[in-house]
């Protein structure tokens, strides 16, 4: 069974500015996007779900679903705020986006096979698809036992123009998870060490910490835990004008319940990431060495 790549492309980017999803970073207009969906073909996923808002879906489907004609399946899947559990309301001032695993939430009806979720504007590189996709081609859809991430080691997921968020990994000595804890403000110090800032107090973390970059992989068998995780989160958060049900939320709950191990493939790849604006010309300099190199092609999509 081929496995299904869920890119997650219904961000705000309020911090970049504008929707960096459907921006143009390779030298014939590609996004990143178009940087992961070829990855991912070639490692051998069989299907793509991209999941968006519903405000942007003809830009949407212009600039991107519309190359992807004849290479390979791919569906499309809104994500809003009004698009809960029946019986469940939030509250109405909210603006933000409910989150990434409520986004997984709104596409359950589409996903019957193994599947990974991506950051529509994080560059994984090559060898992160790879890992992922061989592992979920051989992952009993039945079962929930294991799940699966991929592991980035920090310093090679940071920014030089400012915080970042991530998913900090406590493995055990077998190599699975034991917690992942999301810490919203990571950056390296003057003084090169890289620590999460919390409360206003630093905390060092070591350059080779594993850390989630919401490349994560389940079967589908686990998606009414993301149902019922979604209505415990709204019993207590409906009416939050910012907490966000995040996908590490379901793989701790899946981890502490006795119902899943999540197996690290760790990756040596380097991230490459737009939180900043300023961060742009630096992904576009990564990319076209990648290009010279003969890793891609130019234009992507002949």
């Amino acid at each position: 069974m081929k496995p299904t790549l869920l890119v997650l492309a219904a961000g705000m980017g309020s911090r970049y500015g504008g929707l960096k999803q459907l921006d143009a970073f390779g030298p014939s207009g590609e996004t990143i996007m178009d940087y992961s969906v070829y990855d991912a073909m070639k490692a051998g996923f069989g299907k793509v779900v991209f999941i968006i808002r519903q405000d942007f879906a003809d830009e949407f489907k212009e600039k991107i679903t519309s190359k992807y004609e004849g290479k390979i399946p791919v569906e499309v899947v809104f994500q809003s705020l009004d698009l809960l559990p029946e019986g469940y309301s939030i509250n109405p001032e909210r603006s933000k986006p409910l989150g990434t695993a409520h986004a997984v939430w709104c596409a359950r009806n589409v996903l019957d096979a193994p599947f990974a979720v991506i950051n529509a504007d994080d560059f994984y590189g090559a060898g992160s698809f790879k890992i992922m996709a061989d592992y979920l081609s051989q992952m009993d859809d039945e079962s929930t036992a294991r799940q699966v991430m991929v592991g980035y080691m920090v310093k090679n997921t940071l920014s030089e123009n400012g915080s970042v968020s991530r998913g900090v990994c406590g493995l055990n000595e077998d190599g699975t998870l034991g917690t992942i804890i999301e810490r919203t403000k990571i950056y390296t110090r003057e003084d090169g060490k890289i620590v999460f800032e919390e409360d206003g107090i630093e905390t060092e973390l070591a350059p080779e910490a594993a850390v989630s970059m919401n490349m994560m992989g389940f079967s589908s068998s686990t998606l009414k835990y993301f149902d019922s995780d979604l209505k415990a989160f709204l019993d207590v958060n409906a009416g939050e004008l910012k907490k966000e049900f995040f996908l590490p939320l379901v793989l701790n709950n899946l981890i502490q319940s006795g119902i899943s191990c999540v197996d690290v493939l760790t990756t040596p790849e380097q991230w490459y990431g737009v939180t900043y604006p300023e961060d742009k010309p630096s992904v576009i300099e990564s990319l076209n060495k990648k290009i010279e190199d003969g890793i891609y092609p130019t234009p992507l999509w002949k």
